[in-house]
C-alpha cells in the first residue's frame, strides 16, 4: 500500500528542510512525497532539490489560491492509495509511517488523523502555544486528546485519506480557513469510517510568536461561524466556550472596578493554566507563557467568532476571513 504526503508550502523552506530530513529518517518507505509552492515570494524549491535524491520527492509551483486548492493539485499528481496532508511546519518521528501502516491494517479506515505534541528543541513560546492548542482546559481536548468534549476531527496538519473516498467528495473546498473542518464534516456526513490514530503523532510548531497565533485562532473563530452557515448541525457547546470566555472576562474586569473580589475568577484560571502546563512542560517559565497563551487563544478565538456572528448572522454579509494580506507575515 503506497501513500501519498502532500505538503503545501507558503513561505517557509526552513521548516520544509525540517520536515522532510524527518522525512529522510522513516523506518519504513512506502511513500512518495508532493510539495506544493502555493505562491510563495521565498521558495523552497533549492531544498526540495537537495532531497531528490533521498526521498520519492516531487516539487510544483503554483500561484497562490490557499492550502485547500494547493492539496488539491498536490493530489492530482500522487500515486497513492492514502493521501496524507501534513502542514510544512511539521516534524515526523521516525515511526509515523509504520505507525500509520500499522493503524491502517488495524481500522481499514477512510479517514484519519493524529495528534501532535511540543519537541524539545521548540522554543518556549512554541511549547506554550502548543499547551493552549491541546490542553482540555483550553480546546476541550477536541484536538486529539484523551479527554475531549467532541469527537475528534482530522486537521490538516495530520491527516489521512483513503483516495477513492477523497474523490467521491471532490477534494477541499476553495474556504480559506476552516476547510479541513469542511472536509471531516463532509467525511462524517458521508458515512464514512473516520478514526483517532493516537500513535501517529507528529511535531507540530504552529506560530512562532504571539502576534502571528493571535491572527491564526481569530480566523479559526470566523471559520467555525462560516462552518456553521454551511452546516448548522456542525456547532457544539465546546465551539462557543471561548466567546463565553471572552465575555466574562470583559464582564469580571469592568466588575473590578466596583469589587476587587470579580478578579478571582480570572486568578483561578490563570492558576490552573500554570500549574498544569509547568507540571506536564516540567518548567514554570513554559507555565508563566502558558497562561498568556491561553488568554491569546481564548480570546483571539472568541472575538473571532463573535465577529463572524455579528457580521454574518446579524448582517448577513458573505463568508469572510481576517489578515487577508499578512497572516503570514
Amino acid at each position: 500500500m503506497k501513500l501519498s504526503l502532500i505538503i503545501p508550502v507558503y513561505n517557509r523552506p526552513d521548516e520544509v528542510e525540517e520536515l522532510l530530513e524527518s522525512l529522510t529518517q522513516q523506518s519504513e518507505r512506502n511513500f512518495e512525497v508532493i510539495l506544493v509552492e502555493d505562491g510563495s515570494q521565498t521558495p523552497c524549491d533549492v531544498v526540495a532539490e537537495r532531497f531528490k535524491d533521498r526521498l520519492e520527492l516531487s516539487y510544483y509551483a503554483i500561484p497562490n489560491g490557499g492550502p485547500g486548492h494547493a492539496r488539491n493539485y498536490g493530489a492530482k499528481q500522487s500515486k497513492g492509495d492514502y493521501l496524507i496532508v501534513l502542514d510544512s511546519d511539521c516534524i515526523l518521528p521516525p515511526g509515523y509511517i509504520q505507525a500509520v501502516n500499522r493503524e491502517l491494517e488495524e481500522t481499514n479506515a477512510d479517514a484519519f488523523g493524529g495528534p501532535d505534541r511540543a519537541s524539545d528543541s521548540f522554543t518556549d513560546v512554541q511549547k506554550a502555544i502548543n499547551y493552549a492548542m491541546t490542553s482540555f482546559f483550553t480546546t476541550g481536548g477536541i484536538r486529539g486528546g484523551k479527554k475531549k468534549m467532541d469527537k475528534f476531527y482530522p486537521r490538516s496538519f495530520n491527516m489521512g485519506i483513503r483516495r477513492t473516498v477523497y474523490e467521491s467528495l471532490n477534494g477541499f473546498s476553495a474556504m480559506r480557513f476552516g476547510e479541513d473542518i469542511d472536509f471531516s464534516i463532509r467525511l462524517f456526513k458521508g458515512g464514512y469510517k473516520v478514526c483517532l490514530f493516537p500513535s501517529a503523532w507528529v511535531y507540530h510548531k504552529r506560530r512562532t510568536d504571539w502576534r502571528k497565533f493571535f491572527r491564526q485562532v481569530y480566523n479559526s473563530g470566523i471559520a467555525r461561524i462560516n462552518l456553521y452557515k454551511r452546516y448548522p448541525d456542525s456547532l457544539k457547546i465546546v465551539h462557543l466556550l471561548p466567546a463565553v470566555f471572552t465575555a466574562g472576562i470583559l464582564f469580571f474586569l469592568l466588575s473590578s472596578f466596583i469589587c476587587a473580589w470579580s478578579l478571582l475568577p480570572i486568578g483561578l484560571f490563570c492558576l490552573l493554566i500554570f500549574c498544569d502546563s509547568a507540571l506536564r512542560n516540567k518548567s514554570i517559565r513554559i507555565g508563566c507563557l502558558s497562561v498568556v497563551a491561553a488568554f491569546i487563544q481564548l480570546t483571539g478565538y472568541g472575538c473571532g467568532f463573535l465577529n463572524a456572528v455579528w457580521r454574518r448572522l446579524i448582517l448577513r454579509k458573505p463568508e469572510f476571513s481576517a489578515f487577508g494580506k499578512t497572516f503570514y507575515k
